[in-house]
């Protein structure tokens, strides 16, 4: 954490008196912000910086805020952008970031040395489930179909993914496997760098169901190519109702790969609390709306305290998980 000195700490008052007339409300009450510049830890094209993009021109284009801004500095898995953020805090008063779960699980294996801790948590706001897929003519119908077969030929039941072992969609399949009483250590899981790659492992049987994110599970659903097994919501998406979740199927786990908006350390509060205001004002006007349905995003809003409660219970899952994996 960054230790403010007393010169730091004046200056970040002078900023804070600056801020005012970006974070005060007009008279007419619909602008919240006059400006946001964000800071998008990856390149173009990717889930963060179609966030923030998204985000911004929903904001911008409801009138919620003035004018924003977009800045992509990728390096180090994100830990580049971190960084910055914490180092230059006294200058960014009007910069938000955003990230996602792997803030969580790269300071976990320490591929950063900085945690969500060492920022200013300002709100989750959109989430993608994970759910597992197996092609459309397989003979696994459901979650008991997948640990029956399992059950039968652990080695022989692979799942593939997108991520690295040890990464997201590793950590999803081996979490399902575990809520369903299996050991998390038998799964064997496949790395696969691209979606059509995986896609075809799928079809020749290489691998039997997929790790992935709900949204590209959805697509891929609509395209005829999968069936669903199951999604790690608590209830139902409306994006793609046919799809039962795992609870419904007797095992008791859920996660989401929320994205949401960090601060820089040390952000004033009347700041802090004119951009989450912003945030959940934007949740109502028909401009967030079209963004969320373009992107199939699911709406979770998770804004200061809630927002830290959230992203605690996911570090302690996720951390006792890897440890039990072997990757901490």
């Amino acid at each position: 954490m960054t230790t403010f000195t007393m010169g730091r700490r004046a200056l970040m008052a002078a900023a804070a008196a600056t801020l005012c007339l970006a974070t005060s409300a007009l008279a007419d009450g619909h602008q919240v912000v006059e400006k946001i510049h964000f800071l998008i830890p990856g390149g173009a094209g990717g889930g963060w910086d179609g966030t923030a993009r998204g985000t911004g021109e929903a904001l911008t284009k409801s009138g919620i805020v003035g004018s924003a801004s977009y800045e992509n500095m990728s390096g180090g898995g994100g830990g580049k952008a971190i960084g910055y953020m914490i180092e230059n805090a006294d200058s960014l008063g009007d910069t938000l970031m955003v990230n996602s779960t792997p803030i969580v699980i790269r300071s976990l294996t320490g591929v950063f040395p900085h945690n969500f801790r060492d920022l200013t948590l300002v709100s989750g706001t959109i989430g993608d489930y994970a759910a597992l897929v197996v092609a459309k003519d397989s003979p696994i119908q459901s979650m008991d179909d997948l640990i029956a077969a399992f059950d039968a030929d652990p080695s022989g039941t692979a799942i593939g993914g997108g991520s690295v072992p040890g990464g997201m969609d590793h950590l999803v399949a081996a979490m399902v496997m575990e809520a369903a009483g299996k050991d998390a250590l038998a799964v064997k899981y496949i790395p696969y760098d691209a979606g059509g790659k995986a896609m075809a492992a799928l079809l020749s049987g290489e691998i039997k169901a997929l790790s992935t994110g709900f949204s590209e599970a959805v697509a891929l659903a609509d395209a005829g190519e999968v069936r669903i097994l199951g999604v790690t919501a608590d209830e139902r998406v409306d994006a793609y109702a046919d799809a039962p979740t795992m609870k419904e199927q007797g095992i008791d786990t859920n996660f989401v790969n929320w994205r949401g908006f960090f601060a820089a350390p040390g952000l004033p509060a009347e700041t802090l609390a004119a951009y989450q205001a912003a945030i959940a004002k934007m949740y109502d006007t028909p401009e967030w709306e079209e963004v969320r349905a373009r992107n199939g995003w699911v709406n979770i809003h998770n804004s200061g305290s809630d927002f830290q409660t959230f992203l605690e219970n996911q570090e302690q899952a996720i951390g006792d998980l890897m440890k039990k994996l072997g990757f901490l």
